[in-house]
């Protein structure tokens, strides 16, 4: 019977549907790459062994083939070894190794798989799968692997950083530095342990430490680019916009991989943002569109790509929209501007989360407005419509939202005053003013204190709930839950330790029902919170709106007001993590408010 390899719980991960915002992440991965020098040494000379004479000079080939980085003529003499012996563990492990580098993460996964399964004794096999389950974002698989690998290696600290990186990207921080320490004492001279280290504390939030971590990994090796490229994230999350942009195009002049590079464009798109630079910002935001940065979208619209200058009066335009949900609702800022070009808005296709359908085929009636739909497959993010099928001959011209940017949205004065570019349901508006009438007494003001996503250092950019006290002290207000998520703990806080009952709307999914939660924003006097998708509803739909951001926030574009509505109002923290300032702030005004009313 042929031998097929195993289907593990790794490779059923691979298969996910799922969805993933476009960011610039942390240069922290597992160490090590397939074919490195010292894995082929190890394995020529485990090989050495081989009984099977007739398999081993075709291994022996498709060594010399990768040391080569001849990767073509690698994978062909792998194939006629295992044509020879489909059960040889070697051949397998050459293949993850060949398909890994070529690009087809799926069936490297499958070869590593069968190769563990048939040479459990050969450890490396555990480690170079467990970086892979690392790339492919499996992180519990990569950890088990990486402990069997070091069940044989307990001193091998490139693989205790492994470890430390799969158990930190599981947000066990504490568990994590647990590791990495003894890895430090025992190899203070080792740059990537102590960057690691850095990227543990900027998860957590705590960006002064990383500086420190990722300042010592730089004195160690000046020419460690994936630390020079961290220290400009930490700068600009603590407010330095002009060290960032300086940090990350050293590191960028070092770099030498394109996926990293584009990684670095991407970041480096944001600081530019914050500088006030928009035009170069959106320039350098297309790195999130490049094959090769590993969190790239896949776009199977198979029409010609609309590029910055094309003439779209009279074309056919599919607009495809991007990222998180709030991402999707704030560039609809230029869909007004871009239906103007086409001369009508029938000619444009809009391709939207499907919770957003129905408001945005509301509010452009003559448009098509279509749902898409995103998996996750073997790693790459692949983006589809269903409901457009195969057939897109009517169109002329497709791009993904966010490149439109680069034409529609260059300067602070290409913003334009728009006060709302969705429409709520106008009935389900006034069914809203009528409930909110039966809540308590005063201005409704709808809250937003949180994101829903606890992943890495993100709450961090949201001051603790805590320091909400002064602004739910405010008398004439009535606070209103606009919050989705789980937030059963905070409302009680609220009104055990402030004496502030915060009210909830009855009969409503604020997670779920979107185009009803739009509604409820359009109800409300006010809306106070940070950036989520509920505030950029409010926001799009002319909601008076106070925005509370960390300083250096780059959607911000380096302004003192909030150019994509232009009825917020905005508060930013001077400084990070020190949110009492600008708490007190809001809470000043909003009492100011009040008082006028």
């Amino acid at each position: 019977m042929p031998f097929v390899a195993p289907r593990t719980e790794v490779s059923a991960a691979a298969l996910d549907i799922g969805t993933r915002p476009t960011r610039a992440g942390i240069a922290g991965e597992a160490v090590g790459h397939a074919g490195s020098p010292e894995a082929l040494a190890q394995l020529t000379a485990a090989m050495a062994d081989l009984k099977a004479m007739a398999v081993q000079p075709l291994l022996q080939r498709a060594v010399t083939a990768i040391e080569a980085e001849k990767w073509a003529d690698a994978d062909k003499w792998v194939q006629k070894a295992l044509e020879r012996d489909e059960r040889c563990g070697f051949a397998w492990y050459l293949m993850g190794m060949v398909r890994e580098r070529m690009g087809d993460f799926a069936n490297s996964l499958h070869s590593y798989e069968a190769a563990l399964a048939l040479v459990p004794e050969h450890a490396e096999v555990a480690n170079d799968l467990g970086r892979l389950a690392f790339r492919l974002d499996m992180k519990p698989q990569a950890e088990k692997l990486f402990r069997h690998f070091l069940n044989k290696h307990p001193e091998n600290f490139d693989a205790i950083n492994n470890l430390a990186c799969a158990v930190r990207d599981q947000m066990r921080f504490e568990e994590a530095i647990d590791i990495l320490k003894p890895a430090i004492m025992d190899h203070p001279t080792a740059p990537h342990l102590w960057n690691t280290m850095g990227t543990i504390s900027a998860e957590q939030g705590d960006f002064s430490n990383s500086e420190i971590f990722f300042r010592e990994a730089l004195r160690l090796d000046d020419a460690f680019y994936k630390s020079r490229y961290n220290l400009g994230n930490a700068l600009l999350a603590l407010g330095d916009s002009v060290g960032a942009l300086e940090a990350c195009e050293a590191a960028l002049n070092q770099v030498t991989s394109e996926g990293e590079e584009m990684m670095m464009r991407l970041a480096r798109s944001t600081i530019l943002m914050s500088l006030g630079r928009i035009g170069e910002g959106w320039d350098e935001y297309e790195a999130r569109n490049n094959p090769q940065f590993a969190d790239t979208t896949h776009y199977m619209f198979d029409r010609p790509r609309w590029e910055p200058g094309a003439d779209l009066a009279g074309k056919s335009l599919l607009v495809v929209a991007e990222q998180g949900l709030g991402d999707e609702i704030l560039f609809s800022n230029l869909l007004p501007d871009v239906i103007e070009k086409l001369g009508n808005a029938s000619r444009m296709t809009l391709v939207v989360e499907p919770r957003l359908v129905p408001l945005f085929q509301r509010t452009y009636p003559a448009a098509r407005v279509v749902a898409h739909a995103t998996y996750d497959v073997a790693g790459k993010s692949i983006r589809i419509s269903p409901s457009l099928g195969d057939n897109l001959d009517h169109i002329d011209l497709w791009t993904p939202m966010g490149s439109l940017l680069r034409e529609f949205r260059r300067t602070v004065e290409s913003f334009p005053y728009r006060p709302s570019f969705i429409t709520p349901d106008p009935v389900r508006v006034a069914q809203w003013r009528k409930v909110l009438d039966t809540a308590p007494a005063g201005r409704k003001i709808g809250l937003l204190w949180k994101s829903a996503s606890d992943k890495g250092a993100r709450h961090r950019f949201f001051s603790p709930f805590a320091q909400w006290e002064n602004v739910l002290r405010t008398p004439g207000a009535t606070f209103v839950n606009l919050q989705y998520g789980d937030c059963s703990e905070d409302l009680s806080a609220a009104e055990r330790d402030f004496g502030v009952k915060i009210w909830n709307p009855p009969d409503i999914d604020l997670k779920k029902d979107i185009d009803d939660v739009a509604a409820l924003c359009a109800a409300m006097d006010l809306v106070i919170g940070f950036s989520n998708a509920t505030f950029n509803l409010a926001g799009a739909g002319g909601v008076p709106s106070w925005l509370i951001v960390s300083p250096a926030a780059w959607p911000v574009l380096g302004q003192d007001r909030y150019l994509w509505y232009p009825r917020s109002r905005l508060f930013a923290a001077e400084q990070f993590g020190n949110w009492e300032p600008v708490m007190n702030s809001v809470a000043e005004a909003l009492a100011e408010h009040l008082n006028r009313s």
